[in-house]
């Protein structure tokens, strides 16, 4: 797996680079978020939890995959900034579990057996 960055772009005022990228896996399959995330953090010099993938897209066809990531200054910052499923995605936060709504557990159900006549 060969990783090209192709554009690097600051952006101070959200404290992170905006990367667009490429990658070449010519032998493997497309690789899965982490292992890019991985490579990425080497390649920029930032731990891992500090960089994000945004989206990925494979050629049909082909074997590159390009891409666009965010490398946030702090991982406070990138979970203060970034969406709630793309953190969940990148795997920086648990995805929350539905379940019943408070106001649905507050007012049980009248029984329907009880008639009045």
């Amino acid at each position: 797996m060969e990783i090209k960055i192709l554009d690097d772009r600051a952006n101070p005022l959200l404290k992170r680079h905006e990367l667009a990228f490429e990658v070449a896996h010519a032998t493997a399959a497309t690789p899965s978020r982490d292992q890019v995330r991985a490579e990425l953090s080497k390649l920029v010099k930032a731990p891992k939890d500090r960089v994000i993938i945004e989206r990925m897209h494979a050629r049909y066809g082909t074997a590159v995959t390009r891409g666009e990531a965010l490398v946030y200054e702090s991982a406070d910052s990138a979970k203060a900034t970034e969406r709630e499923h793309i953190l969940v995605r990148n795997g920086l936060v648990e995805k929350a579990a539905k379940g019943p709504t408070p106001a649905a557990e507050a007012a049980p159900p009248a029984p329907a057996s009880e008639k009045k006549e």
